[in-house]
């Protein structure tokens, strides 16, 4: 490599930066989108994790003073009709059909078993949608940003082609540039999905574990109110 080329790259600015702001109209636009999905990841991954510590938080609460052997009724008043945490809307859905289940003589309700099961199958379902909301987006991001920025790195290699068509000049200081641009793309479009997936595994993995327990604290509750429904 002679001088005068060296000394030419040398003069060049690599910083993503100025990276960016050489990239063509549509390569900047694919890594400004790929940007705006990474941020928006990170910013549905900390709500998330936020939400499902809380929810499991919850429901340590209110495991223990369900099994703390206080009557269901009492608990239930404790509460009110405006339940804060999930676990404690699957009780009072349940709780509210089996006292709505009663007649004005004490008789119960032809059914009343089975509409105990669905009105917490639904609070449960409900549940599901909050702590799966997003997720979703995980999941596009992990998948398609890898190829977004592919698709930026194409653009770019064909525009620095072009300009060295235009050019009829293959040296260092006119290659190196255009490529960097190309490959940054593919470089933000791996930032942003390699995240996204890793913890949307992750975080549906734990939303799967706490809707288990809720699915179990369901059957508990409906087997000690059949319990009652039989005596």
């Amino acid at each position: 490599m002679d001088q005068t080329t060296l000394a030419a790259a040398q003069e060049i600015d690599f910083s993503l930066l100025a990276l960016f702001l050489r990239a063509t109209l549509m390569v900047k636009i694919v890594m400004t989108g790929l940007m705006l999905m990474s941020f928006w990841s990170w910013a549905i991954i900390i709500q998330k994790h936020i939400l499902l510590r809380a929810a499991r938080r919850q429901a340590a609460v209110f495991d223990r003073a369900f099994w703390s052997g206080e009557p269901l009724d009492e608990l239930f008043e404790k509460i009110g009709s405006q339940p804060e945490g999930p676990s404690e809307k699957i009780f009072s859905s349940g709780m509210l059909e089996w006292r709505r289940s009663h007649r004005q003589d004490g008789g119960l309700i032809a059914g009343a078993q089975a509409r105990i099961d669905r009105a917490m199958d639904v609070a449960i379902s409900r549940e599901s949608e909050t702590l799966n909301k997003g997720l979703s987006f995980l999941a596009t991001t992990g998948s398609t940003a890898p190829f977004i920025g592919l698709f930026g790195t194409i653009w770019g290699i064909k525009h620095a082609f072009e300009q060295i068509a235009i050019s009829q000049n293959t040296n260092l200081a006119v290659v190196a540039p255009g490529i960097a641009e190309a490959l940054l793309a593919t470089g933000i479009g791996l930032i942003a999905a390699i995240p996204a997936v890793v913890f949307y595994n992750k975080l549906n993995a734990d939303s799967e574990q706490i809707l288990g327990g809720y699915e179990a604290f369901a059957d508990e509750f409906a087997t000690i109110l059949s319990r009652q429904l039989d005596a």
